[in-house]
Formats: C-alpha cells, structure tokens, sequence
C-alpha cells in the first residue's frame, strides 16, 4: 500500500539556515511555530526566476508550506509576511547567534510553539534596543527560556545542597544540571564559580553593572557549553573577533 503524503499548509515560521542543494535547489533549515524545527528541499530556490529566491531569507517572518513523511520534506510554498525589521550590525550578529543555539540544541519536528513566540519577541527587541546592554539581556532572558522550555530550567534562588537564599555577597560553584553551592576551596572542575548577585541578577533579569553581565554572560555561556556537548557556536567567535577589532581602532 502507497503511503500518503503529509502535508502542511501555511505555517508560521522562519528560517534558520539555508545551504546549496545540487545545481539549482537549497536545503531549508526552518523553525516552525507547530513543529518545531523542519529540514525541507526547496526545489529550484537557486534559479534567477524562482518565486522562492528572495523569499528565503533569515530573521524575517513567513509562511511555509511543504510534504513529505520522511526528515527531509519538500517545500512547496513560501510567502513573506513583513511587520519584523530586518536587524543589523550588532542585532545581526545576535540574531545569528540564536539560530545556531536552534539549529544545535533543537531535534528535529519538537514542537516549541512558546519558544517559537520568544524567538520572535527576541528577534524584535534586538532592533527595537540596540544599546549593548539591552541587547544582553535580551540575550540572557532568551537563553534562560530556551533551557526551559528543552527542561534545563536553571536553580538560581537557592543553594541546592543546603537549601538556603542565595546570598549576594557569597560565591558558589554552579553544578551542572543540579545548581548553585556555596564555594568551597577545593577544585569541583568543570564547575564555574560565581558570584550570589549575579545568579540573583539572572534571577531577576535585572543586572544593575557591567561586572554582573558580564559574570552572567561568562555563566550561560558555560552552561550552554555543557548542553551542546562539544558542538561550538561560530557565531561568538565572529563577535569577539569583531570587538577585538574594535578595541584595536579606538587604541
């Protein structure tokens, strides 16, 4: 018997990545509000005629429909829906940074239509703020939901060997998987040490100074690390090229 066909019709969605297929096709790496993340053939994408051509582009709301019953679907339609500004500079390189996040810490066709509507809201307060410091935090509140929603929700209250208040002026060790413990002087390697305020910080989504951001921003980064498992995010190494440089005119 024939097996038939699935098919979806005009879903919300955007694009994440795209890469050459054959001589005149891209493979479509999109991040659907209902099913999650979707590889899909997009036949012909490359010719100066397809209607797809313009269509597929990063960072910008669509619609996409596509069939098939395996991992790789063919995309059938795309369609732009506008309302989102492209973002640049400093948003851009944000921007591709949380697609890679998607694109290795998501498995394929797992709906999350939650952190479908974050990535969105995010995607939108990168170009609405552009000062540094909002652009991290906007960061850090979109990591700390994408950890949760994958249920890796952090523990960042309370010390989870004694179950005492996280304490501002106090240090601890961030356990992987398990959360905060008071320093202790001897090694716990691979455990990062940080400071009460700022787990109270990411606690709060509020980080009154720039050491407390930056302590966060150097936790997440170890937690994320821990959860791809070896798998790099290319994107960072773009920023920090980009601010050495900067650091290098102004010198």
């Amino acid at each position: 018997m024939r097996q038939l066909r699935e098919r979806r019709d005009d879903e919300p969605a955007f694009i994440l990545h795209t890469y050459p297929y054959r001589e005149t096709s891209l493979i479509v790496e999109a991040f659907t509000e209902q099913y999650g993340r979707v590889a899909m053939v997009a036949k012909g994408a490359k010719r100066p005629r397809s209607e797809m051509r313009g269509v597929l582009q990063a960072f910008q709301p669509l619609v996409l429909s596509w069939a098939g019953t395996g991992e790789l679907k063919t995309l059938a339609k795309a369609e732009w829906q506008g309302g989102l500004p492209l973002p640049t500079g400093a948003a851009l390189l944000c921007g591709f940074y949380l697609n890679e996040l998607l694109l290795k810490l998501l498995a394929r066709e797992d709906p999350h239509p939650a952190l479908w509507h974050e990535y969105a809201a995010t995607l939108r307060a990168l170009t609405t703020d552009a000062t540094p410091a909002a652009q991290a935090a906007t960061l850090r509140h979109f990591e700390l939901r994408l950890l949760a929603e994958l249920g890796y929700a952090l523990t960042l209250t309370h010390d989870v060997a004694s179950g005492a208040p996280i304490e501002a002026g106090e240090r601890y060790h961030y356990a992987f998987e398990r959360g905060p413990q008071r320093f202790a002087a001897e090694p716990r390697a691979p455990w990062p040490v940080v400071r009460g305020a700022t787990l109270i910080a990411l606690a709060d989504e509020r980080y009154p100074d720039a050491d407390i951001a930056g302590e966060a921003k150097r936790l997440m980064r170890g937690i994320l690390d821990h959860y791809l498992e070896e798998r790099r995010i290319f994107s960072r190494r773009v920023v920090q090229d980009l601010a050495a440089l900067e650091d290098d005119e102004r010198k």
